[in-house]
């Protein structure tokens, strides 16, 4: 089998760490986001990912090289020129997508984190003979979303309704397929949305159907989505894998921390903190509902509640970070300033303090 992963363009949601490298090379809970895709789909069989990619693919091939021998899998490039939509890039990697085989292809948006049930959207694809599944989530607030209406039993498709105004359903599009190559027929070379004009026509021929996930999703892509998804995936990774997890009389909840992290005395972490490689937290730290990544440096003292700490950073002794604060790489904030939501681009020296949330340049 094999898989189109849906990358894109600049990741400016995620900006400041994507001024630094592509977001799907951000890391979440330690690990690039692709890599969580890309390790899923390796499980169930895939042999071959396409990254359909308008945006630094040099970056991502080279990166992604290491993980291509690690993993036995082949990892190649599909880009464009021009933004192509949802769509379009299947239509640009129809000849990598398509063999003698006529085996469904997965597609997936880079910014979805979920606990991928692969092995059971083949087994449903299959059970019901259409041309296309979708995964689908239940969202308490549907009315912000593109709703799925389909048949509860069955799941086949009726229709799309954009933000409604009155309830019609709660199922919303998670990003996950599997299609016949058949599909690829259905998609010109062109800017085209995969979700406004190749579904609702399969949907027409009654040859589309929904799977409603199991397990908690999140689109990633923004911080405060990349944090809450932290908890829903510390959360899921207590309940399968929690040796992973860090536990201790300093830790509070769910905790991630690369081995080669060290944490001096005194500190109090979590819950739903990832601390990354070469990180060194000294004594009498506070961190929780954060990301601390490679190579940070949060000296005695300091507080970081609901942020992320980019890539070689300091935080000074009794700093306090809170509301969202993200640095970018190499920012260095120095001691007893106090951020509320600062968002401070990579290589910044910071000595004042950021009393309201704003960008920092």
């Amino acid at each position: 089998m094999k898989a189109l992963i849906l990358v894109g363009g600049f990741g400016t949601r995620l900006r400041p760490l994507t001024l630094s490298v592509p977001k799907p090379l951000v890391e979440f809970a330690n690990k690039p986001m692709i890599l969580h895709q890309i390790e899923a789909l390796k499980a169930i069989g895939v042999t071959e990912v396409v990254l359909a990619i308008n945006y630094q693919p040099e970056i991502m091939l080279n990166f992604l090289k290491e993980f291509e021998r690690k993993l036995h899998i082949k990892i190649t490039c599909s880009r464009e020129t021009e933004p192509l939509g949802t769509a379009g890039p299947l239509a640009l990697a129809r000849e990598i997508l398509i063999d003698d085989c006529g085996v469904p292809f997965f597609v997936l948006n880079s910014d979805v984190i979920c606990d991928y049930p692969f092995e059971e959207m083949i087994r449903f694809h299959k059970s019901h003979g259409g041309e296309a599944s979708l995964m689908v989530t239940k969202v308490d607030e549907p009315s912000k979303y593109g709703v799925v209406v389909m048949e509860e039993t069955t799941g086949k498709v009726e229709k799309f309704v954009e933000k409604p105004k009155l309830f019609v359903g709660n199922k919303i599009n998670a990003g996950v397929y599997l299609l016949n190559p058949s599909v690829l027929d259905r998609i010109e070379l062109r800017p085209t949305s995969i979700e406004k004009e190749v579904f609702p026509s399969i949907a027409a021929e009654e040859k589309l159907y929904a799977m409603v996930l199991p397990g908690f999703w999140m689109d990633i892509g923004q911080p405060k989505d990349y944090i809450t998804g932290l908890r829903f995936y510390f959360d899921s990774l207590h309940k399968k894998c929690s040796s992973k997890l860090a536990v201790g009389s300093n830790v509070i909840g769910n905790v991630l921390v690369d081995e080669s992290a060290v944490i001096g005395d005194g500190c109090l972490i979590g819950p739903d903190v990832a601390i990354g490689p070469g990180c060194v937290i000294e004594a009498g730290v506070r961190l929780s509902r954060c990301t601390v990544m490679r190579g940070v440096r949060v000296k005695k003292h300091a507080c970081i509640s609901s942020g992320i700490v980019g890539w070689h950073s300091t935080v000074g002794r009794w700093a306090r970070l809170e509301n969202m604060t993200i640095l970018g790489e190499d920012v260095h904030l120095c001691d007893e300033v106090y951020s509320n939501g600062g968002i401070v681009l990579p290589h910044k020296e910071i000595k004042s303090n950021i009393l309201k949330p704003e960008i920092v340049m």
